[in-house]
């Protein structure tokens, strides 16, 4: 039997990859602004008072779900857990909480390590 490629038809956990990063995507990177700096719907969700953050925070949490649903290590879900609390502390600080909530881009560095992940596991096979 040939080998599936990454990103090959038929990988139900290349589809699911890549539906974490579009949504990764879209929460941290969809809105180009002026200049070229991109933010994404987390930030903006974020400005609601009092629950803003949360929301996002659960937006973030389903990616990291997801990603244990891969099985992917406990030390990477940690990280990926350090990263969404972090956004969410400091995010909680008005002003500069919400412009760190546009420049950290939590969601997209955790789909980053799920693939450094995946790409290590590849390259070991």
């Amino acid at each position: 039997m040939p080998e599936r490629r990454p990103g090959q038809a038929g990988g139900g956990a290349d589809a699911g990859r890549a539906r974490l990063k579009r949504l990764a995507w879209l929460l941290d990177s969809s809105i180009r602004l002026p200049g070229g700096f991109r933010i994404g719907l987390d930030g903006l969700i974020g400005l609601v008072p009092g629950v803003g953050d949360l929301v996002a925070a659960g937006l973030s949490a389903y990616i990291i779900a997801e990603a244990a649903r891969m099985k992917l290590p406990a030390g990477v879900l940690a990280r990926m857990g350090l990263n969404v609390l972090l956004e969410l502390l400091i995010g909680a600080i008005p002003l500069f909480g919400d412009l760190f909530d546009f420049a950290f881009k939590a969601n997209q560095r955790n789909v980053r390590l799920m693939d450094a992940h995946f790409d290590r596991m590849a390259r070991t096979r």
